[in-house]
């Protein structure tokens, strides 16, 4: 599938991006209990305390893996990503060798079942016409939880994203998806 989203992640524009946001799970969670007031490690352990530490867990949109470190840290040993920026995925192969990625979009995940599906500021990039297609795959591939942080509006909000329009939404990601599968349930919000 190709649309104006991804062909502009794959630009230069993309691999600004990855080279501004490389974090360590340290400077990860400095930098979300700066701006939401919590630490991105507070945030993993309430939502996946209970996960098992062998689960399957992969992360749509790894960019350079970032949030797969922090899951490492935490004792997650099966860890897998997929990213459309070819300039990210060399940098996330080097910081987990052990991990798995792909070069994929949401999209066209490749085929795998995962004990936990996950997105961490990705989905608000996909415009919301593409958006049934992307969960549909994410739906498809996730064999336990699906998971997600992504920014919230009641209603869906098209926000400027650094000087740039069509590359950012807001909207209630958790009621899309249980509007589009009815075998969804929340665990926790």
């Amino acid at each position: 599938m190709k649309t104006a989203q991804l062909e502009h992640w794959r630009s230069d524009f993309g691999r600004a991006y990855t080279d501004r946001n490389w974090l360590t799970p340290d400077a990860l969670d400095a930098l979300y209990r700066r701006n939401y007031g919590i630490g991105r490690r507070e945030l993993n352990q309430r939502f996946l305390a209970k996960v098992p530490r062998d689960a399957r867990i992969l992360e749509v949109g790894c960019n350079e893996g970032k949030h797969l470190c922090a899951l490492r840290k935490m004792g997650f040993q099966n860890l897998y990503g997929i990213e459309i920026q070819d300039y990210a995925l060399p940098k996330a192969r080097a910081r987990l060798e052990d991990a798995h990625r792909a070069l994929a979009a949401a999209f066209e995940i490749p085929d795998g079942f995962f004990d936990l599906v996950f997105t961490s500021g990705v989905l608000f990039h996909v415009a919301p016409a593409d958006l049934p297609k992307a969960l549909g795959e994410i739906h498809r591939c996730a064999d336990g939880f699906i998971w997600g942080l992504e920014y919230y509006s009641p209603q869906p909000m098209a926000v400027t994203y650094r000087g740039h329009e069509r590359l950012l939404w807001k909207m209630n990601y958790t009621r899309l998806y249980l509007e589009l599968f009815d075998d969804l349930e929340p665990v926790q919000a």
